[in-house]
């Protein structure tokens, strides 16, 4: 294992100006507690909530960009790291993590910490309901009209229209 120090560095406080934002829509709702990073590589339509704790990174790279006439349940965190794509009238429960990228194994003689990472984008389509406590992973697409059940861990992407839950998560059935 090698004996170099990795050397790290603050991302800021989260704090954020509404024109920092690379597009802001109209009434856009951020509650309290709200924190986000790279604000210039975030795009929000109009008419959406974001609640109360939510963490919203932009990453330096890539785009986190949220449709009109969506809501983000309280205490979620959405890193964008490969990008992430929401859709119009999309509702996002509490407690959701959205992930866009991951640690690539590098052999034992490299932490899993300092492994390279991949960036893969996540797009969760128009008219989906994602339940609270999901997770999305890296490389996911959600198609559609698609429910998501609280809880579920959502390794690979899901048809239009489909219901899916479980860890991993299954498409029970389709909605059609």
């Amino acid at each position: 294992m090698s004996d170099r120090i990795q050397q790290f560095r603050s991302h800021g406080s989260g704090a954020f100006r509404t024109e920092d934002f690379g597009r802001l829509g109209r009434n856009v709702i951020f509650e309290a507690g709200v924190l986000v990073f790279h604000p210039e590589n975030i795009e929000l339509g109009s008419n959406i909530y974001v609640g109360h704790n939510t963490m919203l990174k932009g990453y330096h790279r890539n785009r986190l960009v949220i449709g009109d006439n969506s809501w983000i349940g309280q205490g979620c965190f959405f890193h964008a790291g490969g990008g992430i794509s929401i859709g119009q009238r999309v509702g996002v429960g509490p407690f959701v993590k959205i992930m866009s990228t991951r640690h690539v194994e590098a052999g034992p003689d490299v932490p899993i910490l300092f492994a390279p990472t991949e960036a893969l984008p996540v797009c969760i389509e128009d008219d989906c309901n994602i339940g609270m406590g999901a997770i999305i992973r890296p490389g996911v697409t959600i198609g559609r009209g698609s429910q998501i059940g609280a809880g579920a861990v959502v390794t690979r992407s899901v048809p239009a229209y489909s219901v899916a839950a479980g860890v991993p998560a299954k498409v029970l059935r389709s909605r059609l």
